[in-house]
């Protein structure tokens, strides 16, 4: 895998308070058409999530968001992560996740960050927090003067929205929790969440 943004049109965000959840989760995901999952790390669960749906799941892309530091660069890749995001960069920060040979997003708002990054032939970006920086027009802007950027834009993405993001030539994918409501984690509802995943998913091939 060399690239986050061709995973799939959506990428679930997803916060976990316990770590049994992980499993049956990243499956009900799957089975709805998003064999992919962000686990942030806010929580002390999510190594603990990490580490069991990349060992019981193998076939589902499972990484690391929320990454700050270079020590969690460390430990999401000794967990089992398989790509590594981040909603902003330092120069320590990114020489970890350069280091860590695997793929990453960190991100930006700024078309000044944006240029930063290319500059350092970083050229897979994650544009946070979409919405409040400036949303799909913002990103529409910086398509023709930055062409080699790519985004996956996040925070405050839903499924009326995620249309128009995807429908923008620099955005291949867009990152989201809307599938994966806390309520429906905390009741178990794995039907649930595998029918919002399969309505995500149909985003892809609608924008495509």
């Amino acid at each position: 895998m060399n690239s986050v943004l061709g995973l799939a049109p959506v990428i679930p965000v997803v916060v976990l308070q316990d770590a049994a959840d992980a499993v049956p989760l990243a499956r009900a995901l799957a089975d709805g058409g998003l064999p992919v999952v962000e686990i942030t790390l806010r929580t002390p669960a999510a190594l603990d999530a990490i580490r069991a749906i990349a060992r019981d799941l193998p076939d589902v892309l499972v990484g690391a968001g929320t990454v700050l530091t270079p020590d969690q660069v460390g430990s999401a890749g000794a967990a089992g992560a398989r790509f590594l995001i981040s909603p902003g960069w330092t120069d320590r920060l990114l020489a970890a996740m350069l280091g860590s040979g695997l793929p990453f997003l960190p991100g930006v708002s700024t078309a000044s960050e944006t240029l930063a990054l290319l500059e350092r032939g970083v050229t897979d970006l994650k544009f946070f927090p979409a919405e409040a920086a400036g949303g799909a027009a913002y990103l529409r802007a910086l398509a023709s003067p930055l062409p080699r950027a790519r985004f996956c834009p996040t925070g405050g993405i839903d499924a009326a929205n995620a249309p128009e993001y995807l429908a923008l030539p620099n955005v291949p994918c867009v990152g989201g929790s809307w599938m994966v409501p806390q309520r429906a984690v905390r009741e178990h509802a794995w039907d649930e969440i595998s029918e919002l995943a399969r309505a995500a998913a149909a985003l892809g091939a609608a924008a495509g």
